[in-house]
C-alpha cells in the first residue's frame, strides 16, 4: 500500500483531513464565504475535496475548483459532489499544486495542511497570492509546535520550519498577510482527529483477509498511535486562519 492509500483510509471516518471538528468547519467556511466576491473558490491540496464540497452545498452560486497530486482521493471527491448533488459546480484537477494556472482569479483561496506540497509557509502564500481576486481570502491551515524544541520526527513528519504559533504569525505579517478570523484547534479537536485516524485504518484492516494489506495498515496505524502518544501530543498544535493579502500601492 502506497503511503496516499493509507492516507485516504485513515481520513474516513473524519470531516476533513485536519483536526477540526464539524461546527468548527462549517463556522470558518460561513465566514470566509461571507465576503467571497466572486463565487469562485479554488482548494490547493483538496484531498477527496472535503471543504469544497461542503461550501458548494453551503452556497448554491458558488463555483469551486479543486487541485490534488493524488487521482484516487480525487475520484473519492468526485463521488461525494455527486451524492451531495453539487458536482456541476466542482471541478477538480490532477496537478501538482506549484504548477496550478488559472485565467480567472478566485474569491476565495483554500490550503488546509497543505503547506508541506509547496515547500512551506512562504512558498505557498507566494503562490495563493495572484490566484487571489481583490478582496478575496485565504483560508489556510498550519501545524505549529506550541512549546520548546519539535522532536526529529516532529520535523520529518510536518516540516523542518516548524515554529509556535507566534512564529507562524510572525511569518504572515513578514510576508504581508493579515488574519482577519482564525481558529486554533482544542485539545478535544486534536485528540479526536488522532483516535479517528488511527481507528479509522485500524478498522479498514480488520475486514480484510490475512495478507500484506492488513499487515501494513495495522502496522501503520500502530505506529503512529505511537508517535502520537509519545513524541508530539503534548507539543503539537493546528491553527486555521482566515487571511487577506496587504494592500501594496
Amino acid at each position: 500500500m502506497e503511503r496516499q492509500e493509507i492516507g485516504r483510509i485513515a481520513h474516513r471516518g473524519h470531516p476533513v483531513a485536519a483536526p477540526l471538528s464539524d461546527a468548527s468547519v462549517h463556522r470558518l467556511l460561513e465566514r470566509q464565504l461571507r465576503r467571497c466576491p466572486n463565487s469562485s473558490a479554488l482548494d490547493l491540496g483538496c484531498g477527496e475535496a472535503a471543504w469544497l464540497v461542503r461550501a458548494l452545498t453551503m452556497h448554491p452560486n458558488l463555483q469551486a475548483i479543486g487541485v490534488d497530486i493524488d487521482p484516487a482521493a480525487l475520484d473519492d471527491g468526485r463521488r461525494a459532489a455527486e451524492r451531495a448533488g453539487v458536482e456541476g459546480r466542482l471541478a477538480l484537477h490532477h496537478a501538482d499544486v506549484r504548477e496550478f494556472e488559472a485565467a480567472d482569479s478566485f474569491g476565495a483561496v483554500l490550503s488546509v495542511g497543505a503547506t508541506y506540497a509547496f515547500g512551506g509557509l512562504l512558498p505557498t502564500l507566494e503562490a495563493v497570492r495572484p490566484l487571489l481576486a481583490p478582496g478575496g481570502t485565504l483560508l489556510l491551515g498550519e501545524s505549529y509546535w506550541e512549546d520548546g524544541r519539535p522532536t526529529d520526527h516532529a520535523r520529518e513528519f510536518f516540516g523542518d520550519d516548524l515554529t509556535d504559533l507566534s512564529g507562524v504569525l510572525a511569518t504572515l505579517r513578514t510576508a504581508g498577510w493579515w488574519p482577519i478570523a482564525g481558529h486554533t484547534s482544542t485539545r478535544e479537536e486534536l485528540d479526536t482527529y488522532e483516535w479517528s485516524w488511527t481507528g479509522s485504518l485500524t478498522d479498514w484492516a480488520l475486514d480484510q483477509p490475512p495478507g500484506p494489506d492488513r499487515d501494513q495498515a495495522l502496522a501503520a496505524a500502530t505506529r503512529h498511535r505511537h508517535q502520537w502518544l509519545t513524541e508530539y501530543r503534548d507539543g503539537f498544535g493546528f491553527v486555521t486562519l482566515l487571511l487577506r493579502p496587504a494592500v501594496t500601492a
